[in-house]
């Protein structure tokens, strides 16, 4: 009897010595299975399937830190001047200003700050007044009046347990009402320059996914830790500003230059904005909400 021909390997096929040859005829599924993955993916279609049918980033394709510092060169060149956006003079005005930031734009921030800063220069002169002082100031932002609540008590305590100095510290800024990590890493960044941990907004959260940084379920406490293996510690602060820039900029929410832009076309393996098969697109996480969502500080 002459010998069969050997059947040609595939992806999902099993080893040659799995079966005697002849032992029994394969099913028709096996069949189906078999000329199915015979099929071959061009290395555009390996590139574009970011996302797996259970909505994370295999394993394989997960950025180490090498791909993550060629994309922080990247923009670093493209936003050399990234920085803070918002208005501050002192580290308490920026402690008030993140506070007031928390589901509010910067923009906003900044067009209520001037006259509130200039009726209260210090902490003491917030401790001094009441919330419902405050509130006139900032009826402009959304949650003025929790936020009022959460300026008054934090600039109080900065005055009764801190001699009137913002702390230098994580643990130390946590205490004060409305400050979670977000605040106090943009506090510590910002205006003291020391850099504990990183700066995750809802920009860093989202390029962080489509940037294929962190699984598409991660929520904000993983991705800050992913965040703080990938970079060195020496750029925590700035490589916040980069990534919030470049969101604000060019990776918005909503998308606008998914594929025109070359960072974005380079490294947005992930991103949900991007034209093409359906099956690609990440799957828009269900912690979807801003850093630090319903605390007042952000």
């Amino acid at each position: 009897m002459p010998k069969r021909k050997p059947l040609e390997p595939t992806d999902d096929s099993e080893p040659a010595n799995a079966k005697p040859a002849g032992s029994r005829k394969p099913s028709r599924s096996r069949k189906s299975a078999g000329a199915k993955s015979r099929g071959t993916k061009s290395g555009a279609d390996i590139q574009s399937t970011a996302i797996t049918s259970a909505g994370t980033k295999p394993a394989s394709r997960r950025p180490g830190p090498a791909r993550a510092a060629e994309l922080m060169t990247e923009l670093a060149r493209a936003y050399p001047d990234a920085h803070c956006e918002l208005h501050f003079k002192s580290p308490h005005e920026l402690l008030v200003a993140t506070i007031l930031s928390a589901q509010s734009t910067d923009a906003g921030v900044n067009k209520a700050t001037p006259e509130l800063f200039a009726r209260f220069p210090t902490p003491a002169d917030y401790a001094a007044a009441s919330p419902e002082e405050i509130e006139p100031y900032i009826k402009t932002i959304g949650l003025f009046r929790n936020k009022a609540k959460s300026i008054h008590a934090s600039m109080k305590d900065i005055v009764e347990k801190f001699g009137g100095q913002v702390p230098r510290t994580m643990d130390e800024l946590l205490t004060l009402r409305g400050v979670a990590r977000k605040t106090a890493n943009v506090v510590l960044g910002n205006a003291f320059g020391i850099n504990v941990g990183f700066v995750v907004d809802t920009h860093v959260e989202r390029l962080s996914k489509r940037f294929g940084l962190v699984e598409q379920d991660a929520k904000v406490a993983r991705i800050e830790k992913r965040l703080m293996e990938l970079v060195p510690a020496k750029d925590w602060c700035n490589a916040s500003h980069w990534l919030i820039w470049h969101g604000r900029r060019a990776c918005t929410a909503r998308g606008g230059r998914c594929e025109d832009h070359p960072i974005c076309a380079r490294f947005g393996v992930c991103c949900d904005k991007r034209s093409g098969d359906s099956r690609t697109r990440s799957t828009p996480s269900p912690e979807k909400a801003s850093v630090d969502r319903g605390n007042a500080a952000g």
